[in-house]
């Protein structure tokens, strides 16, 4: 399924939506405020992760390369420009990335989205900002280094067996339906021993 469309200019204006979606935080926030802290689990002796590896150029030239050529229109460094020049920035994009996992420093210019609302529906009423979901487009700069430090962190934690068994989230082979299927198979089974299945 395609995007929603853009609202146009005469429908709801960026204030509007800015007074909306900040409301819509304050509210989260405030519906979570008393939920009972998280719980950690120990991480096993031995396996404690003190500091990325260090990326180096194939990495981040395949980082680069693999996400298709979307992005915003606002983004100054065109997908396609950057793939086309890769091999040519790679040692550049590597020096920099390094520097921000040795650092522990994010540039600013990679933490900006752009942000564009689109319609959930067609039929929805343009004019109302519940009609709405944002979507943010991060620096088409920023996305390698997500990526890459996300496959280090997810491969520690699998190492570590730090992540719970039932999670579908940031998981490969893992997806919303792999927790539905668990889910369906947990009624299932409760029912066939004659117990009553419900699902709030």
């Amino acid at each position: 399924m395609g995007r929603g469309r853009i609202p146009p200019c005469d429908a709801i204006n960026a204030t509007e939506f800015h007074r909306f979606f900040d409301a819509k935080v304050d509210e989260v926030r405030a519906t979570a405020a008393n939920a009972p802290p998280p719980s950690y689990s120990t991480v096993p002796l031995g396996r404690t992760l003190h500091a990325f590896q260090s990326l180096v150029v194939e990495e981040v030239v395949a980082a680069v390369r693999a996400p298709p050529d979307k992005q915003s229109a606002d983004d100054p460094l065109p997908t396609c420009l950057l793939k086309e020049n890769v091999d040519v920035l790679a040692p550049f994009l590597v020096e920099l990335h390094n520097r921000s996992l040795q650092t522990g420093s994010v540039p600013t210019s990679f933490k900006s989205a752009y942000i564009t609302p689109l319609l959930k529906k067609a039929n929805f009423d343009p004019a109302d900002p519940k009609s709405y979901r944002p979507i943010a487009d991060l620096s088409v700069l920023s996305k390698p280094l997500e990526r890459l430090v996300a496959r280090q962190l997810v491969s520690y934690l699998n190492a570590a067996q730090l992540l719970p068994d039932l999670q579908s989230a940031y998981r490969a082979h893992h997806s919303t339906e792999t927790a539905v299927t668990k889910v369906l198979s947990d009624i299932l089974t409760a029912l066939d021993t004659g117990d009553i299945g419900m699902l709030t």
